[in-house]
Formats: C-alpha cells, sequence, structure tokens
C-alpha cells in the first residue's frame, strides 16, 4: 500500500459521508411532506378522531427507516397535529422528527433544521383549503344550482 492510498482512502470515506448525510435527511424530509400533504386532505374529507388520522401518519412515516441518521426515537417519536377544519375553511397538518447526524457533520446536517440536545429538528407544515378559491358561492347555493 503507498502513501498516496493511505491519504486517498480516508478522503474518501469522508466525501461519500458529507454526501450521505444530507440525503439521508432530505429523504426524510420527503416522505414526512409527502406524509403531511396526504395527512391534509383526509382531515378535509373525512371524520375521523385524531388518534386514527396519526395512525394513518405513521403507517406513512414507517417508509423512514429506524436508523438514527434518517429518524431518532422510534415510531413513537414522531409528533404529529391535525388543525381543522376551521371557520374559514383551512386545515393544518405539522410533522415533527428528529434526526441524529454522523458525528463529524452535525455542523452541516445542523442547516437544515433547528438543532436541540445534538439531534436536529425536523419539521414540515402544510395548510390547505377545503375549496378551490377560485369556486364561488356557497354549498347551498350550489345545490340550488343542480336542483
Amino acid at each position: 500500500m503507498s502513501v498516496e492510498a493511505a491519504l486517498l482512502l480516508p478522503v474518501a470515506l469522508a466525501l461519500i459521508a458529507l454526501l450521505v448525510q444530507p440525503a439521508c435527511v432530505l429523504y426524510t424530509r420527503s416522505v414526512m411532506a409527502a406524509t403531511a400533504g396526504e395527512l391534509a386532505r383526509l382531515t378535509t374529507t373525512s371524520r375521523g378522531s385524531e388518534e386514527e388520522l396519526r395512525a394513518y401518519a405513521l403507517r406513512r412515516l414507517a417508509a423512514v427507516p429506524d436508523v438514527s441518521i434518517f429518524h431518532a426515537g422510534g415510531p413513537r417519536a414522531w409528533e404529529v397535529s391535525c388543525e381543522g377544519p376551521g371557520d374559514e375553511g383551512r386545515v393544518s397538518v405539522s410533522i415533527e422528527g428528529r434526526v441524529r447526524p454522523l458525528p463529524l457533520f452535525g455542523a452541516l446536517v445542523a442547516a437544515l433544521g433547528t438543532v436541540d440536545g445534538g439531534e436536529v429538528v425536523v419539521r414540515v407544515e402544510v395548510s390547505c383549503a377545503l375549496s378551490a378559491e377560485w369556486l364561488e358561492g356557497s354549498y347551498e347555493e350550489w345545490i340550488g344550482m343542480w336542483g
């Protein structure tokens, strides 16, 4: 083994780790965003209890591996909240999880979220309306129009 190979191997492994850690966090965030969108649509159309909505979200969030660089704390560590529909017809969903970054790359991953006790807090929020903004009139007017 030459001196160049002894120097090149740790540098190559550090570069791979630099690419893998943000990819893991972004994968977790994309699954969370998709789950929040589905949960917002479900909240607007269903009248299920908050526990049923949380169970639905946890089934979707099971796609995130239970490894600390993807998600720390297991399935019970997810914080899921659904609000609405309110008087103005909007629904809000937020999902929060935590990621424990690789030791050398904590500062780099911290740029993607809030750091709390060595873990990065990843949070996704989705808000949507019950009906499209271009839709005019009330529900009763639409029923009256169709007979």
